[in-house]
C-alpha cells in the first residue's frame, strides 16, 4: 500500500515583478531553496531503501515579513486550507509529518506555540539559536545547522591574520546579534582589534523603518576599510536602493554564508562587493544536485507557478502566459548559463540546511542519527550537533564579468588554537587589478624601533610611534614596550638590536693616558733635577734659607705625587684601586703640611728676632718636623679607617657611556673619599692663611709670597676640581682627578722651586752671603717697626 506523507515549508516566498521591476531579484534567494527542496524530495523518493511503500511531498507556504501573516499561514497548514479555521483540520487527503522552517530562527520562535498546542514537530533549517535549544519553551523544534559560537574567534583570527585591525561592525539587533557583538568584543580586546563603529539593524519587518541613508553615510565615511556584517540578510539586498556613490567604496566585507552573496542585485552591487569574504559552512558536496539544476526547465515543471517567472527574470521571456512561446524561451536556454551573481549553481550552505531537514524528515521514522546522501552526519539530537566548521571564500570579480567563489581558506573550531585558522595567500584574489592586500588600521604600524604610545581618548589601536629611548630596542612591529638591552650590551642607532659594549679605561696607549702620563713623568723628572741642583747648591744661602730639610721633604713628597697620578692610568686592579686614593692622599699631606712648616718656620723665625721672645725655642728642625709627622698621621689614620670599612675596589661603569663599558676603581665610600680631600683642603686653607698673613714679612728671598701664589694655584685647582669631578662621567672623571694632581703639584712645584733654580743657575750672584747681608740691610731701613698679628 502506497502512503502518502507531507511537510510544509514556511518560507517568505514573495515576487515583485509586476509592480518593482527594480526589487524582483529581492527574494528570489529563497526559490534557489524551494529548488533544493524539490531536489531533496525526488532523491528520497527514488531511494527504495529509504521509505518502501511511502511517498513523502510538501506544500510551501508564503510566511511573509510580518507577524500577523505568519501567525495566519501557521493556522492555515493546521487547517489544512486556504482559509485558517482554529482546531479544524480540513485536510482529507495527505498526512502532514513536520513544518521545516524558514531561513530565519525569528520565524520559529513565532509559530512555535501555535505548532505546540498540536505537538507538531518543527525542523528549523536557518543558522543556529541558542534560544531554540531551550527545550521548556521550544519542546519540538530540531535545528539540524551546527553551532556557530566559535565565528567570531574564526573572523577576529582573520582580522590579526592581515593585520586588519581597525573595522566596523554592522549586525542585526536580536539576541544572535547581542551574542556576536559580545563574543566578537572580547575576542578583539585579546588580539588588540578595534571597532571604529558598531550599527545595530532591526530585523525582518521594522527593517523598513531604518535610516538606511544614514548607516551609508557611515560606511562611507568610516577610516576603516573591513566591515563585519552579521545576521539577518535584509540589508545587502536594501543597498541596491541607495545612492550610487555610497555603493562604490573600496571596502572589504567579511560575513557569513547567511547572506547569501551568490545573489547579487546589480552589477553595481557586485562592483562594491568584489573583495568580500565569506565564512561558509564546510559541507559535502552532493554530486547529483548541479546535473539536476541544469535540467530544470519551465517545460519540465509546468504545475511550478514560480518557476516560469523565475525564468522571465533573466531570460527573453514575457511574463504573460498567452504571449509565453516555450520553444523560444527554455529550449536554448538553461540556469547554469546564469552568472553567478544571478545564480549559484552549487549548493549554498543553506540550501544545504534545507537538503538536510527533509532528510530529517525522512529519517525521523526510523532514527534521529544519519548520514545524508553526500556522506555527511547528521543528528536530530540537540545535545550531539556539532561546531560549525567553515570555508572562507573569496567572492571575487574580474574586470571582463567573470564572478567567481574561491576557497581561500578555512577555520575548524574543533582542532587546538594555532592550528584552526589556515590561509591560501596564493588564491586571494580581492580583484584583478588589486593584488596588495587591503590595509584597515587607525594608525600605521610601528616598526622595529618603535614603539606604541596610546592616544588619549581613543581606542588602544590609535597610537603614536615613540622612538625607543637609548639603551632599548624593539624588534618586531607594534611592540607595546620597548626592551631594555643587557648590561653589556647597548642598542643601535636604529634601536632594532643590541650590541656587545667595548670595554674601555684610561689606557696607557690611547692619546689622552699617553699625554698624561708624558706629564707626570716630565715633571718627575724635572723635580728630580731641582732635587740634583738643591743637592749640589745644599750650601748656598738661598738653599739653607727657610730650612733646607723642609725643602727636600717637600720635592720628595712631589715627586711622589707625580708618579702617584700614575696608579690612575691602565686597567684598573684589586691592587693599584687600593693604592691610588691611599697614595694620593698620604703624599699630598706630606706635601701641603711641609709647606704649612715651611711658612710657620718664616713666621717662627722673623718673631724669635725680638727680645725676650719665647719663640726662639720652637725655631729649629725639631717643630717643623713634628707638624709633619702630626699632620701624616691623621691623614694616615684616615685612610686606614678607609681602607677597613669600605675601601676601593675595581668596577665596571657601563651607563656613563651608551656604547662602552668603563673599568675604573669604585671609591667604596665617597663619604671616606671626601674627608680624605677635605682634610687635604683643611691644611691648604691653613698654609695659604699662614702664608698670606706672613706675604710682608722681610724676607731675602721672598720666601712667604711665593708659598702664597703656590697655595693660591692649589686651592684653585682643587675647588674646580669638585664640580668638574661629580659632572664627568667615565674615563674623563678620572682623567680630571688625575690633571688636577698634575697641575697642583706642579703649581706647588713651579711657585716655589722655580724662583730658587733661576737664581742659583742664572743669578749666582745673588746666592752669596754678602748679597743676603746687603739686602737685609736695605729693608731693614724700610721696616723699622712691623706687626704681625699671629
Amino acid at each position: 500500500m502506497l502512503i502518502e506523507v507531507y511537510f510544509f515549508y514556511l518560507i517568505f516566498l514573495e515576487f515583485f515583478c509586476l509592480f518593482f521591476p527594480n526589487m524582483t531579484i529581492m527574494e528570489e534567494k529563497h526559490y534557489y531553496q524551494v529548488l533544493a527542496l524539490v531536489f531533496a524530495v525526488k532523491e528520497i523518493n527514488k531511494d527504495p531503501n529509504l521509505l518502501p511503500n511511502t511517498t513523502l511531498g510538501f506544500n510551501i507556504i508564503d510566511t511573509h515579513i510580518s507577524d500577523v501573516r505568519t501567525l495566519e499561514s501557521s493556522l492555515m497548514l493546521l487547517s489544512g486550507q486556504r482559509l485558517a479555521v482554529p482546531n479544524y483540520q480540513c485536510e482529507k487527503q495527505g498526512k502532514s509529518l513536520a513544518v521545516i522552517a524558514g531561513p530565519y530562527s525569528e520565524l520559529s520562535v513565532k509559530i512555535t506555540t501555535m505548532l505546540e498546542l498540536y505537538k507538531f514537530p518543527q525542523i528549523t533549517c536557518g543558522p543556529f539559536d541558542p534560544i531554540l535549544s531551550d527545550k521548556v519553551h521550544f519542546p519540538s523544534v530540531y535545528q539540524l545547522a551546527p553551532k556557530d559560537s566559535k565565528l567570531a574567534l574564526g573572523m577576529v583570527q582573520l582580522l590579526v591574520h592581515f593585520n586588519w585591525t581597525w573595522v566596523g561592525l554592522l549586525i542585526t539587533d536580536n539576541a544572535r546579534g547581542e551574542t556576536f557583538l559580545w563574543d566578537n568584543r572580547e575576542e578583539m580586546a585579546r588580539k588588540g582589534v578595534c571597532l571604529t563603529f558598531m550599527l545595530k539593524i532591526p530585523p525582518n519587518e521594522n527593517y523598513s523603518l531604518f535610516p538606511h541613508s544614514e548607516v551609508m553615510g557611515i560606511l562611507h565615511a568610516t577610516s576603516a576599510n573591513v566591515i563585519i556584517f552579521y545576521g539577518s540578510d535584509n540589508v545587502v539586498f536594501d543597498w541596491e536602493f541607495e545612492k550610487e556613490d555610497y555603493l562604490s567604496y573600496n571596502k572589504v566585507c567579511i560575513t557569513t554564508s547567511q547572506w547569501d552573496f551568490s545573489m547579487r542585485p546589480n552589477t553595481l552591487l557586485v562592483e562594491s562587493f568584489s573583495k568580500s569574504l565569506i565564512f561558509s559552512s564546510q559541507r559535502k558536496e552532493i554530486p547529483t544536485f548541479i546535473p539536476f539544476m541544469r535540467a530544470i526547465k519551465p517545460a519540465k515543471y509546468p504545475e511550478d507557478i514560480f518557476l516560469k517567472t523565475f525564468w522571465s527574470l533573466f531570460f527573453p521571456c514575457p511574463l504573460n502566459e498567452k504571449q509565453w512561446k516555450e520553444e523560444d524561451c527554455s529550449i536554448n536556454t538553461s540556469l547554469e548559463m546564469l552568472p553567478l551573481r544571478n545564480f549559484d549553481m552549487s549548493m549554498s550552505s543553506r540550501s544545504y540546511n534545507i537538503y538536510n531537514a527533509v532528510y530529517a524528515v525522512a529519517w525521523a521514522l526510523q532514527q534521529i542519527l544519519f548520514n545524508n546522501n553526500a556522506g555527511d552526519q547528521v543528528s536530530m539530537d540537540q545535545k550531539r550537533i556539532p561546531m560549525a566548521n567553515y570555508d572562507i571564500i573569496n567572492f571575487v570579480n574580474f574586470h571582463n564579468g567573470t564572478e567567481v567563489l574561491v576557497k581561500m581558506g578555512e577555520f575548524k573550531s574543533h582542532v587546538p588554537f594555532g592550528e584552526d585558522f589556515s590561509n591560501h595567500e596564493n588564491v586571494t584574489m580581492w580583484n584583478e587589478f588589486y593584488i596588495k592586500t587591503l590595509h584597515s588600521v587607525c594608525s600605521e604600524s610601528c616598526g622595529p624601533g618603535y614603539r606604541k604610545s596610546p592616544c588619549e581618548g581613543q581606542a588602544i589601536c590609535c597610537f603614536d610611534c615613540i622612538p625607543c629611548p637609548v639603551g632599548e630596542i624593539s624588534n618586531q612591529t607594534d611592540m607595546d614596550q620597548c626592551i631594555k638591552c643587557p648590561e653589556d650590551e647597548y642598542s643601535n642607532k636604529e634601536r632594532t638590536r643590541c650590541l656587545h659594549k667595548m670595554v674601555k679605561f684610561l689606557a696607557y696607549e690611547e692619546p689622552l693616558g699617553m699625554t698624561l702620563t708624558y706629564t707626570a713623568l716630565t715633571f718627575f723628572l724635572l723635580t728630580v733635577m731641582i732635587t740634583g741642583v738643591f743637592v749640589k747648591h745644599q750650601d748656598t744661602p738661598i738653599v739653607k734659607a727657610n730650612n733646607r730639610t723642609l725643602s727636600f721633604l717637600l720635592l720628595l713628597s712631589l715627586s711622589q705625587c707625580f708618579l702617584s697620578s700614575l696608579l690612575f692610568i691602565g686597567k684598573p686592579t684589586s691592587t693599584t684601586c687600593l693604592l691610588q686614593q691611599t697614595i694620593f692622599g698620604i703624599t699630598f699631606t706630606m706635601a701641603i703640611s711641609s709647606i704649612l712648616a715651611k711658612t710657620i718656620t718664616v713666621v717662627l723665625a722673623f718673631k724669635a728676632t725680638r727680645p725676650g721672645s719665647r719663640s726662639r725655642k720652637w725655631v729649629g728642625s725639631r717643630a717643623p718636623i713634628s707638624i709633619i709627622l702630626n699632620c701624616c698621621l691623621i691623614q694616615v689614620i684616615l685612610c686606614g679607617i678607609w681602607l677597613l670599612v669600605s675601601p676601593p675596589f675595581p668596577d665596571a661603569d657601563s651607563h656613563s657611556e651608551p656604547e662602552h663599558i668603563i673599568l675604573k676603581c669604585n671609591e667604596g665610600s665617597l663619604i671616606a673619599f671626601y674627608f680624605v680631600l677635605g682634610y687635604m683642603g683643611l691644611l691648604a686653607l691653613g698654609s695659604f692663611t699662614v702664608a698670606f698673613l706672613a706675604r710682608n714679612l722681610p724676607d731675602t728671598f721672598d720666601e712667604a709670597k711665593f708659598i702664597t701664589f703656590s697655595m693660591l694655584v692649589f686651592c684653585s685647582v682643587w675647588v674646580s676640581f669638585l664640580p668638574t669631578y661629580q659632572s664627568t662621567k667615565g674615563k674623563i672623571m678620572v682623567a680630571v682627578e688625575v690633571f688636577s694632581i698634575l697641575s697642583s703639584s706642579a703649581g706647588l712645584l713651579s711657585c716655589i722651586f722655580i724662583p730658587k733654580c733661576y737664581v742659583i743657575l742664572l743669578r749666582p750672584q745673588w746666592n752669596t752671603q754678602e748679597w743676603v747681608n746687603h739686602k737685609s740691610y736695605a729693608r731693614g731701613k724700610h721696616h723699622s717697626k712691623i706687626c704681625f698679628g699671629i
